[in-house]
């Protein structure tokens, strides 16, 4: 593989994670918010009790989904900052170990010893640690992971999913709450299903069906938990 290639290729997987991670955001928010809903909707006819607990699911899943991502990324951008002051340290130190072993990461990935040798050579003069660190660590110092970025990208995604299911059912009357929410979700989910399988290249339809099941069983079961606690407590 060129470099040109692998660079469209390394680009390439990094918009498909983004979109992967957006995907599955959306999917968390669709389904967190229409099980509330179903819920309440299973113990309560009362439309502002459904949407009052139904926008406290919203937001309350946006923030946690917010600081669980912010806490898992600054977690790898601590790790990605230690590994290359690591790498600096060992080439400030053992610059002849860390020259072979640029030689050797570059004789696996197919090259001759003396072609290895060669573009180990080269890529040193212009920078010993920034080629380090792409070849043995594949980090950009330069664009490490923004915590904050995540943080608010998967707090969007899951506003973004957990907001069909509350339209679907803040406007229809009472008699027909469910069913126009059952449709929004299953289209919503259908279309997350399919985002999914392009992003993982995986099949479109199995992802389609995993999500829509998934979403709908779990609709069933909080419906079927409120009505049983609404016929319980009398609500």
């Amino acid at each position: 593989m060129s470099f040109h290639n692998e660079l469209h290729h390394n680009k390439s997987g990094a918009a498909l994670n983004w979109l992967r991670a957006a995907v599955l955001g959306a999917n968390d928010g669709i389904v967190s918010v229409a099980a509330i809903v179903s819920g309440i909707a299973g113990a309560s006819d009362s439309a502002g009790f459904i949407l009052t607990a139904g926008m406290a699911g919203l937001v309350a899943g946006a923030l946690s989904m917010a600081v669980g991502e912010h806490i898992s990324v600054s977690a790898q951008r601590d790790t990605e900052k230690a590994l290359l002051e690591k790498e600096k340290f060992e080439l400030e130190h053992m610059p002849d170990e860390e020259f072979n072993e640029l030689i050797s990461l570059y004789e696996a990935k197919g090259m001759t010893s003396a072609t290895a040798r060669a573009v180990a050579t080269e890529l040193t003069k212009h920078g010993a640690f920034a080629a380090h660190v792409d070849a043995e660590l594949n980090i950009n110092p330069d664009d490490l992971i923004n915590p904050w970025q995540a943080a608010f990208a998967s707090a969007a995604s899951f506003l973004a999913g957990g907001v069909i299911p509350l339209i679907a059912v803040a406007f229809p009357p009472a008699s027909l709450r469910l069913p126009v929410m059952l449709v929004a979700v299953v289209v919503a989910l259908a279309v997350t299903g399919m985002l999914s399988g392009y992003a993982g290249g995986a099949s479109k339809t199995k992802a389609t069906v995993r999500m829509v099941a998934g979403g709908v069983l779990a609709m069933v079961i909080t419906f079927g938990i409120g009505k049983i606690i609404g016929v319980i407590g009398g609500v």
